[in-house]
């Protein structure tokens, strides 16, 4: 074979592994406890506030993101450990092909899982924060 022929053929491969990589994780079972995040779509605490329910009702969420979203993701992850509500258990990286629809060419994406895990003191501090919230509430009607 020629060096273009096995060039061209190589790049051909590469693009059905892709796409056997995109159909995959469309297809695959969507996570219960999997949060995918967007940058245009919600404000940051919309996550925060979702990450502190999922993690009410399972011991653990998955915060997941593609390119720009990945500092969104990070930002979620960074405040509920600095508040004490979770621990970091796993962080995965990798990059996806998604299809371009204007141009029709396969784009490459930074990718981002963390995976973060109740707290042991998890259930104390929310419940001490609605405590202090109705206290609040309370002082204003009194007021």
């Amino acid at each position: 074979m020629e060096a273009a022929t096995v060039v061209e053929a190589e790049k051909e491969r590469e693009a059905t592994e892709e796409a056997a990589e995109e159909v995959a994780e469309a297809t695959a079972p969507a996570k219960k406890n999997r949060i995918q995040v967007s940058t245009n779509k919600k404000p940051l605490y919309f996550y925060v506030n979702l990450a502190k329910r999922y993690m009410q009702h399972n011991n653990e969420v998955e915060l997941s993101a593609l390119g720009m979203a990945i500092g969104t993701v990070v930002t979620v992850a960074e405040i509920l450990k600095n508040n004490g509500l979770a621990t970091e258990k796993k962080i995965l990286t990798s990059t996806v092909g998604t299809r371009d629809e204007a141009k029709g060419r396969l784009v490459r994406k930074a990718k981002i899982e963390i995976l973060l895990g109740k707290s042991e003191n998890f259930n104390s501090l929310l419940s001490t924060n609605k405590a202090d919230r109705i206290k609040a509430v309370e002082q204003e009607i009194k007021a």
